[in-house]
């Protein structure tokens, strides 16, 4: 990280800071860059969203585009062979 910047903060807000980092063992500027990540983050859309019935789930259904039998297997062939083709994954911790 490029950006460094230096904060101020009142006895009490610095201690429990400190104590919320040591009490889940990360450091003190991983919690304060997701603080302000949450503080800058877009809103969520006020009011509940609206629940979609049945019908109308079915007819936007059916306003999708939906593959043939013959694409439906061709794409669980390209699939099957994709995952074969690939190098096995190293696990993380070796």
């Amino acid at each position: 990280m490029k950006d460094y910047l230096t904060l101020r903060l009142p006895t009490e807000l610095a201690r429990a800071l400190t104590r919320w980092a040591r009490t889940r063992r990360v450091p003190k500027s991983a919690i304060v860059r997701e603080a302000v990540a949450r503080y800058l983050a877009p809103p969520a859309p006020e009011g509940p969203s609206r629940r979609v019935t049945g019908r109308e789930l079915a007819a936007r259904w059916a306003t999708m585009p939906h593959l043939t039998p013959q694409e439906a297997e061709d794409f669980a062939t390209d699939l099957a062979s994709s995952r074969e083709e690939l190098p096995p994954l190293r696990p993380a911790w070796d």
